[in-house]
């Protein structure tokens, strides 16, 4: 097949395209690659969210809508960058936390009911696909949903540290802003120094969203078991990610030394398209939907 079957459809770029709605060449040939492939190991990044209300980080070629996330180093080092990250995340979880499944969560989750996903690995901090249905899942960065102490390492759900943040900051607790990724908002140009960001209620350490910021380390466990499902498994698919981030990317990379068949669905370039059977270049939930109709 062609790298690029959305392009050779269409005759001009996938991209260039006036709907995100896939053709019925695209839909067989994904519902075609799900038949031959019965261990799939899945790979999901921002764009397979993007249909529950979360906005993505990347625009058609791959470069960022808006300012890179915080880094996990001036997060824990500089006490402004940590209110300002706090403050952002106070107001957009109101939104993110209220997200449900899309139909592209619901079509991974038929799919392993059906045996047919050996694992889902998601770059996504949403929960989505566990809401959905799937169970074989590896949160590659980490959850939203849950704090973390840097010092004494004790975790917990997000809604206590939310309720104390607001008790903490009225002010701040009342506004509103546009949602932005990972559950924060835009707010620019306010002075973050009189946000109260409290310490770790049982040691006095840092609390962190237990999410893997840049420049933070995936933990070893998550690669090493991703690695060992990605090496059973038939092929490969990729799902609403650009693959821009080495994380996601070096999966790609790992199926191709392995002579596993790659497919992607994702609107835009990626990272892998040299790598790439075929993608399919449309909204992630109404492809997969059409295509496990098809089969």
């Amino acid at each position: 097949m062609p790298a690029n079957l959305a392009s050779t459809m269409t005759g001009a770029p996938a991209s260039m395209r006036a709907t995100t709605e896939p053709t019925s060449a695209e839909i067989e040939a994904l519902s075609e690659f799900l038949s031959q492939h019965r261990r799939l190991f899945v790979l999901t990044g921002a764009g397979c969210s993007t249909e529950s209300g979360i906005p993505d980080y990347r625009d058609l070629d791959g470069s960022w809508k808006r300012q890179r996330p915080v880094d996990y180093r001036p997060f824990l080092t500089e006490p402004v960058t940590r209110a300002r990250y706090w403050a952002r995340s106070l107001i957009g979880w109101r939104s993110f936390g209220l997200a449900t499944a899309n139909s592209a969560h619901q079509a991974l989750a038929e799919l392993e009911r059906a045996g047919c996903i050996n694992l889902l690995v998601t770059q996504n901090v949403d929960g989505l696909h566990q809401a959905a249905g799937s169970r074989n899942v590896i949160d590659l960065h980490g959850r939203l949903n849950r704090v973390i102490c840097m010092t004494c390492r004790s975790s917990s759900s997000r809604d206590p540290w939310q309720q104390y943040l607001e008790r903490l900051n009225p002010t701040w607790a009342t506004m509103t802003a546009r949602t932005a990724p990972d559950g924060d908002a835009d707010l620019d140009r306010l002075d973050f120094s009189g946000f109260v960001v409290p310490d770790c209620p049982r040691c006095g350490g840092i609390v962190k969203p237990d999410i893997v910021f840049f420049g933070e380390n995936v933990p070893p466990w998550r690669h090493t078991q991703a690695s060992a499902a990605l090496a059973k498994s038939d092929a490969m698919l990729v799902v609403g990610s650009s693959l821009m981030v080495h994380s996601g990317y070096r999966y790609a990379l790992g199926a191709s030394r392995l002579s596993k068949p790659i497919a992607a669905v994702n609107l835009g370039r990626t990272r892998a398209d040299h790598l790439l059977e075929f993608k399919v270049e449309a909204a992630a939930g109404m492809t997969l939907a059409a295509a496990l109709a098809d089969r």
